[in-house]
């Protein structure tokens, strides 16, 4: 709406002073002959603002000249009280301050937009974290929070996953990144990208000497390029294996990311609902991606086990006595990184049979044994 444009082109020249036509014009997405013409409406409208032509020249307000509109629509305030229930406040210390930010954005917003407003506030509620996650342990941002606004070198003295000794770096910080409930530290560390588990940085440190981030690279940029690093890792390794009907729920929510296709059951309609298996739930720590000295834990998060809707598995229905007909059971093709990692297929029970290929069927038959080693000796004589 040209409205909208207006006052996005009004919050733009107060906040950036002097702005190119050609800027305004690709930020709005709009032609410059276009903003040329927003700008002759604003003047009509008494507001003043100017033109410079020239290598220097822009369009600009006249000095000290403010306006105190917020501009909300219904929409954006109700996005803007969402937002509080996001929680990640609370780790920064920011909580308070964000109460205080809402309430002066309440008073001024106009009087038919604050139901809205509040109502988004008490009817929705955003919980970032998964279910059954255990006990986390304590993190303290306060250092790392720091570090990336004031733009210096971090020293960290960091545990990564499987190991016991603690290993000091010096890093370049972007920035901090919530996933999922957990905190991650996004830096360089000798020119490349890294993640950081805040709860296995051990202390920080900062220094004297001014960050030196590659020129041009923002963190969301940094971000993304090693969430794929996880998320992109081959697999491999091709399963079959069937599974009881009365598991497939339970299969496609633990499962996640290792199926690779819909489950095979058959029917006409699908079994499924809808989504794609491999955006189902993971435990992973991505901790690992960027990590030049090798040392994480080898597993593919999103090959972990995690329910992800809620309901503890526990509960789910119990499987029968392996007899049944071919309608009992549905197909699953997996694909893993490692052949061992089809280890985890093992939490089935006998309500899930590796098919395919023999190797994995043999990695299961040697865990399973195993496992019958540990706990032979408990088992009654008959």
């Amino acid at each position: 709406m040209k409205a909208d444009r207006l006052l996005s082109i009004l919050l733009l020249l107060q906040t950036r002073g002097r702005v190119p036509a050609g800027e305004l014009a690709e930020r709005l997405e709009v032609s410059t002959r276009t903003v040329y013409r927003d700008i002759e409406s604003l003047s009509a409208s008494g507001v003043p603002v100017y033109a410079e032509r020239g290598r220097h020249g822009g369009i600009a307000l006249l000095p000290g000249f403010r306006t105190d509109v917020t501009g909300l629509t219904t929409d954006e305030a109700r996005a803007l009280f969402i937002l509080a229930a996001q929680g990640a406040h609370a780790a920064l210390g920011l909580d308070e301050a964000l109460g205080s930010a809402l309430r002066k954005v309440m008073a001024a917003l106009p009087a038919p937009h604050r139901p809205a407003a509040e109502l988004a506030g008490s009817r929705i509620l955003v919980d970032p974290d998964r279910w059954m996650g255990g006990p986390r342990p304590a993190v303290d941002l306060g250092i790392l929070h720091t570090a990336v606004f004031t733009d210096l070198r971090l020293r960290i003295r960091y545990r990564h996953s499987g190991e016991t000794r603690l290993r000091t770096y010096t890093v370049d910080p972007y920035g901090l990144v919530a996933k999922a409930g957990t905190w991650y530290l996004v830096a360089d560390r000798r020119g490349r990208p890294q993640l950081f588990r805040a709860d296995r940085v051990a202390s920080a440190t900062l220094t004297d000497v001014p960050v030196r981030r590659r020129a041009g690279v923002a963190l969301a940029e940094v971000w993304q390029q090693l969430r794929r690093k996880v998320e992109d890792r081959p697999a491999d390794v091709r399963v079959t294996a069937r599974i009881r009907r009365d598991r497939l729920d339970l299969a496609v929510r633990i499962l996640g990311g290792a199926l690779t296709g819909p489950p095979r059951t058959g029917d006409v309609e699908d079994a499924g609902d809808g989504e794609d298996p491999r955006h189902g739930a993971g435990t992973g720590d991505g901790e690992d991606a960027g990590n030049e000295a090798g040392t994480g834990d080898g597993e593919d998060p999103r090959h972990k086990a995690g329910t992800g809707d809620g309901e503890d598995p526990r509960h789910e229905a119990v499987a029968g006595n392996g007899k049944g007909t071919g309608n009992d059971w549905a197909t699953l093709d997996l694909a893993y990184p490692v052949l061992p990692a089809v280890r985890q297929l093992l939490q089935f029970g006998d309500s899930l049979e590796v098919l395919d290929p023999p190797e994995a069927r043999r990695v299961m038959a040697e865990a399973a044994a195993s496992l019958t080693a540990v706990y032979a000796a408990d088992t009654p004589s008959a």
